[in-house]
C-alpha cells in the first residue's frame, strides 16, 4: 500500500514537558504509521520540543491558529489521516512498544472496527503506580452505559468509521459519545486486557477534577438523547463503577 497502515492523532495543549515521551512511544511501534500532531495554540515550548521531528516523512505537524479544543483538534487530525486505521494518543500519555501490533491482530481476529487496551495509571510526574484499569475482551453498547471501558489514548479504530462519527461536544466526554455512536451501529469493540497504555493522571486536564468529570459524564448521556431520569440512572451506575475502578480494586 502507498500510505501508512495507521495514522496516530495526537492533540496537544501545553504539554511540552511530556510530549517527547509520547512521540517516542509512537515511533517505537513495529507497524507502518504516520504521526499527526495538532498543536492547539500551546503557550509553552511545545513547538521547540518537537522541532527535531519536523524533517521526518512520517511526522505531520498542524498548528491551530487559535485554541479549538480537543474534539475539534482530533477531528482535524482524523481528516488529515491517510491510514486504514486511526489511533489516538494524548500528548501526556505513552504506549508500550507492541501496542499497535497486538491491536491489529485483535481486530483481524475478531472483525471488530475498534479495539482498546487496559491501562496502567501513572502519577503526574511520570512514575508508574502498578495500578491497572482492565478491559473486557468484548465490549458492547450496553456495557458502556454503565462504565466507559474505552480510554481514548488506548483506542485503535478503522479510519472510515471514525470519519463517520467525528467527535463533538468538547465540554462533555466527547470520546465516550463517539464510542457509543460507533457501538450503536457496529455492536462490538475488542479489548486487550494488558496495560499497553501508560495513562498519566493530570490535575490540569479537563477531566482532572472528579466533580467536573462527573458533570461531563451526565452531559454525555444527555447528548446521547437520554431523558433526565434515564441519564441520572446511568450516571449513578457510572459513579458507583468509577469508585470501584479507581479506589476499590
Amino acid at each position: 500500500m502507498d500510505g501508512p497502515l495507521i495514522s496516530v492523532v495526537m492533540p496537544t495543549y501545553n504539554n511540552g514537558r511530556y510530549i517527547k515521551k509520547a512521540i517516542e512511544s509512537v515511533f517505537c511501534q513495529a507497524v507502518s504509521l504516520e504521526l499527526i500532531v495538532i498543536n492547539d495554540a500551546s503557550l509553552d515550548d511545545t513547538i521547540e520540543v518537537i522541532a527535531e521531528y519536523q524533517a521526518r516523512e512520517d511526522f505531520i505537524f498542524i498548528n491551530n491558529e487559535g485554541n479549538l479544543g480537543v474534539a475539534k483538534s482530533r477531528n482535524i487530525g482524523v481528516q488529515r489521516a491517510r491510514g486504514e486505521f486511526v489511533a489516538f494518543l494524548d500528548a501526556d500519555d505513552w504506549w508500550a512498544e507492541d501496542k499497535l501490533k497486538l491491536q491489529l491482530e485483535a481486530i483481524d481476529k475478531t472483525g471488530a472496527v475498534l479495539c482498546s487496551t487496559a491501562r496502567e495509571i501513572v502519577t503526574p510526574n511520570g512514575n508508574l503506580t502498578g495500578k491497572v484499569i482492565g478491559v473486557k475482551e468484548h465490549i458492547t453498547y450496553q456495557m458502556m452505559l454503565y462504565q466507559n471501558w474505552l480510554n481514548c489514548s488506548a483506542v485503535l479504530v478503522r479510519s472510515a468509521v471514525i470519519k463517520e462519527f467525528p467527535m463533538q461536544h468538547d465540554k462533555s466526554h466527547e470520546d465516550y459519545i463517539t464510542w457509543m455512536r460507533i457501538l450503536a451501529k457496529y455492536k462490538v469493540a475488542a479489548g486487550i486486557n494488558e496495560p499497553l497504555l501508560k495513562y498519566r493522571l493530570s490535575e490540569n486536564g479537563k477531566s482532572g477534577s472528579k466533580f467536573q468529570s462527573a458533570k461531563m459524564m451526565y452531559q454525555a448521556y444527555r447528548h446521547l438523547g437520554f431523558g433526565y431520569v434515564k441519564a441520572m440512572f446511568y450516571f449513578c451506575a457510572y459513579a458507583i463503577n468509577g469508585i470501584r475502578k479507581y479506589y476499590l480494586n
